[in-house]
């Protein structure tokens, strides 16, 4: 490992400013900084919870130590920067459709649902099979569900919290009942495992929920949603080739254009103020107090990231859902997995308040507040 090598990846040795400060958070109110921000319980005529979800992580597992020899980085360096210890991998012959599928089956069992009682399908995801048709309508007919909406929702590693804010409307407005939102990437078919500041950070899972239409005497509903983007920092983090401005070819593949590239110093301090003035958003929003949050659920990118916020808000570790370590960055799936895995295990109950955010290229953010 060269001397230099912490000074690149996407966590650098800091959460604070400077002056020792937590990061400043912008303005809600100043014109740059404006956010979509709503009631959850605003003008619908109904409630929308989560009915089930479910997770799926692959089989096959990279570890650090698997990773010590295949760049030039060790297994200490990489936990104490971003807390990873391993990650998992889709095996050559899945698809990211084969694992939105297996966690999509599980949410609509803890759901007691069937395909055939799903009225929407969102996929939030980076890594579809392919450009089209979209990974929503092959997993429509994966699962077998009727011939009801499917599309694909790209907003990266805020994706599925973008994906429960549509589907929260259209529960609201009493248009539909049920809707599966699933979070799934192949992340490591895009990435360089001879660049060491992005493969120790990423792997491959699927995270899904039923979200459904409450019923009067049921307790759940999503509190609040807080929704950003701002393109001027799209640059920080990209995969350059196999879109239209540039298509794959020979020279792309010779330059290893394919794979995605990002400035992990930027995104850290980016990602600490977006993620925090978000949760800021959807805290005061729900008429809440931090003292009043249960679980919060950070985007898993890693482990820093998730202290800083955590720490910036007060939130005490024991009520932080974590487990970056066993997983890596998933992208879209890490919340929905996190969510799905303190459900089962028992950590959320019901009438629970959970604060959800996370952030992703773009740059794109997100944070809802729900009670489960």
């Amino acid at each position: 490992m060269t001397e230099n090598q912490g000074s690149n990846l996407a966590t650098p040795n800091v959460s604070a400013d400077s002056s020792g400060k937590s990061p400043t958070t912008p303005s809600a109110s100043s014109p740059a900084t404006q956010r979509t921000v709503s009631n959850g319980r605003g003008k619908g005529i109904y409630r929308a919870r989560i009915a089930g979800t479910g997770s799926y992580l692959p089989e096959r597992v990279l570890t650090n130590a698997d990773l010590e020899k295949m760049v030039d980085t060790n297994n200490a360096w990489i936990v104490e920067r971003t807390g990873i210890h391993e990650r998992h991998m889709a095996a050559d012959d899945q698809v990211t459709t084969d694992l939105a599928y297996i966690a999509g089956t599980r949410a609509l069992e803890a759901a007691k649902l069937t395909a055939e009682d799903i009225d929407m399908i969102i996929f939030a995801t980076v890594t579809p099979d392919q450009p089209m048709p979209s990974a929503a309508c092959v997993l429509q007919k994966k699962l077998g569900a009727r011939q009801v909406m499917a599309f694909d929702l790209s907003a990266a590693c805020s994706g599925f919290v973008y994906g429960m804010t549509v589907a929260n409307q259209f529960i609201r407005s009493g248009l539909y009942k049920n809707i599966l939102i699933v979070g799934a990437e192949v992340l490591h078919r895009l990435v360089n495992y001879k660049d060491r500041e992005t493969c120790i950070l990423f792997g491959d899972g699927a995270g899904a929920v039923i979200l459904s239409r409450a019923e009067d005497n049921q307790n759940s509903e999503i509190l609040a949603e807080h929704l950003f983007a701002d393109g001027n920092l799209g640059d920080l983090f990209i995969l350059p080739a196999g879109g239209s401005a540039m298509p794959l070819s020979q020279k792309v593949l010779d330059e290893g254009l394919q794979y995605v590239r990002m400035k992990g110093r930027e995104i850290f301090k980016h990602a600490v103020r977006t993620m925090s003035q978000g949760c800021q958003d959807a805290i005061e929003t729900a008429g809440l107090s931090i003292d009043q949050i249960d679980w919060l659920i950070p985007h898993q990118a890693n482990i820093r990231i998730l202290d800083a916020v955590a720490k910036y808000f007060g939130i005490p570790t024991e009520k932080v859902v974590v487990n970056v370590g066993k997983t890596g960055n998933t992208s879209a799936a890490t919340i929905p997995i996190a969510l799905d895995q303190a459900i089962r295990d028992g950590r959320i109950q019901r009438d629970q308040n959970v604060l959800l955010t996370a952030f992703g290229a773009g740059l794109t953010s997100g944070s809802m507040m729900l009670r489960y």
